[in-house]
């Protein structure tokens, strides 16, 4: 089943790497362009909040930059119109949830990664939070493959 066309008319799609994107552009691009829909693709630069990051920004920066290479890509071949965004904040879920403010978005909109139970307890579950505390719709895909 696919999402209703408004919740994709103008998504959000936080990306988190080159992997994460490529999965995530998979599962979305294709329903997004079938409802004619405008996605805004963010990267969350997390910060330490006074610790010391765990890379530089200027290394985040480029990683991002690779993650919306693999988006343009994507969306280059689905025929889609799409702006990347990075974002930066100490709270990636909060951030998402932002930018969805920001952008107006229709709706959140993403594929989970794999991950395990204690993964999850040690980053505080993003895909949770965004479920729980989002204002928006958020729009959950499974892989492209399962959907066809």
């Amino acid at each position: 089943m696919s999402a209703p066309s408004n919740l994709l008319s103008r998504p959000l799609v936080p990306v988190a790497s080159e992997d994460d994107a490529r999965a995530t552009c998979r599962a979305a691009f294709p329903r997004i362009a079938a409802a004619g829909g405008r996605p805004v693709v963010v990267h969350v630069i997390e910060k330490a909040g006074g610790a010391p990051d765990k890379a530089s920004v200027e290394q985040r920066e480029a990683a991002a930059a690779d993650a919306f290479a693999v988006v343009r890509d994507h969306a280059e071949d689905a025929g889609l119109d799409v702006t990347t965004e990075i974002r930066y904040g100490t709270d990636v879920a909060a951030t998402i949830i932002d930018a969805a403010a920001d952008v107006d978005a229709s709706a959140v909109v993403f594929h989970p990664r794999d991950g395990s139970w204690l993964l999850d307890l040690l980053t505080g579950n993003v895909r949770d939070r965004l479920l729980e505390e989002s204002e928006h719709p958020v729009v959950v895909l499974p892989d492209a493959e399962v959907d066809q």
